[in-house]
């Protein structure tokens, strides 16, 4: 296992100021003069540089990143190969843009996630920034291939904050409110068994959150030769990290073949080694039309894809494209990042996911405030309760674990209405896998008094 840290980089946290120290009060005070009050900072930390699993502040203090710039930086921060990969592609050139021209690195990049997305079928690729971007051309590729107009998705999912992608967001209303009217997507109930909404158990339900679309949307109000897409999450971020039984996916599957409606998998903050896998629906053996990529795919360099079959993706020239999609230098990043996944990080983060979830799910039995432990990989989520039998959710316990996480010098953040999620480098080792869980125990027994 190659690490990114060297001899003199911390491996654990180190605290020399209060937090936050004078620097980052004073950028924090410059920051709130001039930037959008829409960005939302949930502790006051100011980046300075990062190694692997570990960032320092520019106060000098280092904290462990669990939080990897939202599941984002796949093989830690500044891997060296990666750092190297970038350095080599700006010597040659930063900038042609491959909607008009061609460069070779862009078709190998498309050539090799083409070749790794799940299902054996030819695929196509199309390259943009970010993950928003990603919906948007699949939004636009479905309307365009089946000739229909609405979507479905699910209540909690978070696609981004474009207006398509928004359409097909449902997590909070505050990303909602001011910005209708949306495009016409249906949202119904995500895989949620910790809080089912029919009442049912993950191993005696009829996957009633799928069922309602044949026995009550299709016969009411929604016609399902009207629906272009299914979009779903395989694993769903920003509601909670919650994991659905295979069952959940392969009914979808089967109704999108059932009207001829196409199965899109959000793999955006899933994807990329995040649950073990390459792809979280690798875990639940369903293949999607259409998959979209971003966040770890290229360690932190702005790059986002659209991956569908090939037969799905047939639009002619002009019809779609971008400026910057597949710049040069994002895509060495990224080819270089999946190199790495390939050979130790995917394995890695399925075996210290494994050992994680081994510890901690324990913890509802030993912290009264911890309502759910679940997870893929290093992929990880943690919802915290006021009452373990009512499941009454504590959004304020919550915030106050992030804070009291901070103050000890780990980097944590929250999902859903009351989860936390960890989701940190995919080169974390066992000493910092177990710092965070042992500053956690620390902080919910905390809470507890």
């Amino acid at each position: 296992m190659v690490l990114t840290q060297n001899a003199a980089y911390p491996v654990l946290p180190s605290l020399v100021t209060s937090l936050p120290g004078p620097k980052a009060k004073e950028i924090i005070e410059r920051d709130n003069a001039v930037l959008s009050p829409s960005y939302t900072r949930c502790y006051p930390f100011v980046m300075k540089r990062g190694r692997g699993a570990v960032v320092e502040d520019v106060d000098g203090n280092y904290f462990l990143d669990f939080a990897a710039g939202i599941a984002v930086v796949a093989s830690g921060h500044s891997h060296p190969a990666v750092v190297a990969a970038i350095q080599n592609q700006a010597a040659e050139f930063l900038h042609m843009s491959g909607t008009d021209f061609y460069y070779e690195s862009m078709v190998r990049l498309a050539e090799k996630l083409a070749a790794l997305t799940p299902g054996d079928v030819p695929r196509r690729v199309y390259f943009g920034n970010s993950g928003a971007e990603a919906v948007e051309a699949a939004i636009k590729m479905a309307r365009y291939n089946t000739g229909r107009d609405k979507f479905i998705a699910f209540l909690g999912g978070f696609h981004g904050r474009t207006m398509g992608a928004l359409s097909l967001t449902g997590s909070k209303i505050t990303q909602r409110r001011g910005f209708h009217p949306p495009l016409p997507v249906h949202h119904i109930p995500y895989a949620y068994c910790y809080r089912c909404p029919y009442g049912k158990q993950p191993e005696t339900c009829s996957v009633e959150c799928v069922k309602v679309l044949e026995e009550q949307l299709f016969k009411t109000i929604l016609p399902a030769e009207e629906v272009a897409a299914i979009v779903v999450e395989p694993v769903q971020g920003e509601g909670g990290y919650l994991v659905p039984p295979k069952k959940f996916h392969e009914e979808l599957r089967r109704i999108a073949d059932k009207y001829g409606i196409l199965l899109v998998h959000d793999e955006v903050q899933s994807g990329m080694g995040r649950t073990g896998r390459m792809f979280a629906s690798e875990h639940f053996e369903v293949s999607p039309d259409i998959v979209t990529l971003a966040k770890g795919i290229a360690s932190g360099m702005p790059l986002s894809a659209t991956v569908a079959r090939a037969e799905v993706m047939q639009w002619p020239p002009g019809a779609h494209a971008s400026t910057f999609g597949g710049n040069p230098v994002s895509v060495a990043a990224a080819l270089t990042t999946i190199e790495l996944l390939e050979q130790t990080l995917v394995e890695h983060a399925a075996a210290i996911g494994r050992y994680m979830l081994e510890r901690m799910k324990s913890w509802p039995a030993r912290f009264r405030f911890v309502g759910d432990v679940r997870g893929l990989g290093l992929m990880i989520g943690v919802e915290i309760v006021r009452d373990q039998e009512t499941k009454e959710r504590a959004p304020d316990l919550r915030d106050r674990l992030e804070s009291m996480a901070f103050e000890r010098g780990l980097l944590i953040l929250g999902a859903g209405q009351n989860s936390v999620r960890l989701c940190p480098p995919l080169v974390i080792s066992r000493d910092q896998a177990d710092f965070a869980m042992d500053t956690l125990e620390q902080c919910l027994q905390s809470l507890e008094q």
